[in-house]
């Protein structure tokens, strides 16, 4: 029970009163030296009285935060790390098993606190990652309803009948997933090493080849055992109206393997505006460092370039206002390649994965040295094509 600090002083003053009435009275009868051994004893009474009372004071003064969980997890990291990947000690750790088998056959989903940093840094490095719309799933498959076409709404006076509307048509969006994995190792002598940061290596190392395997599938993946990337999809020159749902749209740079004209201002302009307005609100141009190396030299009739360096550290340059995304993965310049991707991607792409990296230690496979096994199922595809456009260098 939480005692308010109000409760505690009326506590204390209770408490208190009858030893120091007690010590007035032993005081006035007691022999002298009896007396002031019953005044010593009181007041170590008092006095330890008094000191476990503030204690509950300064307890319940403290706000109320969420320690238990905290502390639950910092335990949990704290056995994760020194018990098992360390040591490859799994007894004590109460942690769920990925699979079917339970405790070190199946490996350890690792605590939050792990996970957070591989999924902080594969933010920062998967390009793609960072500008779609991620959701965390708690099972193998993910499922949205996406709506398109119908007017499922109208205008009429106060009192005229309400005629029926169109009925919108529903799509069900499920993301092609697979499992990612990782390998990375390191000798004993260094998991031994108490200076050796075994948590940040670990959680760099998985978020680095988590990021090169993802960042590859979210553009070009063939959508078996791994995600659809948005190139996958079919492609046409249709407008919005008349596109099907899950197609895309491009727009032709006017030249076969390269832009019309001496510069490709004109074709990135009809680019961006052939995006709908609604979707421009945090679009950007996503290609390669080969085509954006092209496009950087591109100058407007007066001199300027289009390409605008940002003066903010850590923010991508701008082209024709809109932010610059490097994506290796993206083709180089060629006939008939889709070269430049512009949208908005946290409307157009969806990323499901399931939320808990798991480990598996594996110290026998390539002795002397011991490999962490480490596996996320992510999935991903284009979920609204009406948000990202595809430059296709073709002449039409």
């Amino acid at each position: 029970m939480t005692l308010s600090p109000e409760k505690i002083s009326t506590c204390l003053e209770i408490k208190a009163d009858p030893l120091e009435a007690s010590f007035d009275a032993t005081t006035q009868a007691a022999h002298p030296s009896e007396q002031d051994n019953a005044i010593a004893g009181l007041r170590t009474d008092v006095d330890g009285l008094k000191s476990q009372m503030a204690d509950i004071s300064r307890a319940s003064a403290r706000p109320v935060l969420d320690g238990t969980k905290g502390l639950s997890l910092s335990s949990q990291r704290r056995d994760f790390t020194e018990k098992y990947l360390r040591r490859g000690d799994h007894r004590g750790i109460e942690l769920k098993s990925f699979s079917g088998t339970s405790g070190p056959e199946g490996g350890f989903a690792v605590p939050q606190e792990i996970d957070a940093l591989i999924g902080r840094t594969l933010k920062d490095i998967s390009p793609i990652r960072s500008i779609a719309t991620v959701v965390q799933t708690g099972s193998a498959g993910y499922r949205k309803l996406v709506t398109d076409g119908g007017t499922p709404s109208g205008w009429v006076s106060e009192t005229a009948a309400r005629p029926e509307t169109d009925t919108p048509n529903f799509n069900e969006i499920a993301p092609p997933a697979g499992e990612l994995y990782a390998n990375p190792a390191a000798s004993q002598a260094m998991l031994d090493d108490a200076v050796f940061d075994v948590e940040v290596w670990l959680s760099d190392e998985i978020a680095r080849e988590f990021a090169r395997s993802e960042g590859a599938a979210f553009v070009n993946g063939s959508g078996v055992n791994q995600p659809l990337g948005f190139l996958n999809s079919i492609v046409t020159d249709e407008p919005d109206d008349a596109r099907d749902f899950s197609s895309l749209q491009y727009v032709a740079s006017g030249s076969s393997g390269s832009f019309a004209g001496s510069d490709g201002e004109d074709a990135l302009v009809d680019l961006v505006h052939a995006l709908k307005p609604a979707y421009r609100q945090g679009a950007s141009f996503v290609m390669n460092s080969s085509t954006l190396a092209r496009i950087r030299k591109f100058k407007t009739a007066d001199g300027a370039f289009l390409w605008q360096s940002s003066l903010a550290q850590g923010q991508p340059g701008t082209l024709l206002g809109y932010p610059v995304v490097e994506a290796e993965d993206m083709p180089d310049i060629a006939a008939d390649s889709l070269s430049i991707a512009f949208g908005n991607f946290r409307a157009g792409y969806l990323i499901a994965e399931r939320s808990a990296t798991s480990i598996l230690r594996d110290p026998f496979t390539n002795k002397p040295f011991v490999h962490f096994y480490a596996t996320k199922r992510v999935g991903g595809q284009v979920m609204n094509s009406e948000a990202i456009k595809l430059m296709q260098f073709s002449a039409s």
